[in-house]
């Protein structure tokens, strides 16, 4: 399951598979820089089944994402991390141009 919500919805999602028992890590993009598909402040909750809500960007940044947040789950350390791609490779991974994001993530407990 994956689906695009606001902030708000995310955290309330995040909080019921908490409830529920379930292991929960929570990614926030911290910064941008040039071209970014979510802003500064968007949200994606990953459980240990695999299910999402939100979105931090899309593509393969978002799949890398998701398998750092299993790392995280599984330790407690939270992470940073920093995607790029230049201008000149941005066509090739199916961005209009290059950019930076970085996604600071965490397990909730």
């Amino acid at each position: 399951m994956t689906e695009t919500m606001g902030s708000d919805d995310v955290l309330a999602e995040a909080a019921r598979w908490l409830d529920d028992g379930r292991r929960v890590a929570l990614a926030t993009v911290v910064a941008t820089w040039g071209s970014s598909p979510r802003p500064v402040g968007s949200q994606l909750a990953v459980d240990a089944q695999g299910n999402m809500v939100g979105s931090v960007s899309g593509g393969c940044i978002e799949g890398a994402v998701v398998h750092e947040a299993g790392s995280v789950m599984e330790s407690g350390a939270p992470k940073l991390l920093e995607y790029g791609v230049t201008d000149e490779m941005a066509w090739e991974v199916g961005l209009a141009c290059g950019g930076t994001v970085k996604v600071f993530v965490e397990r909730l407990d």
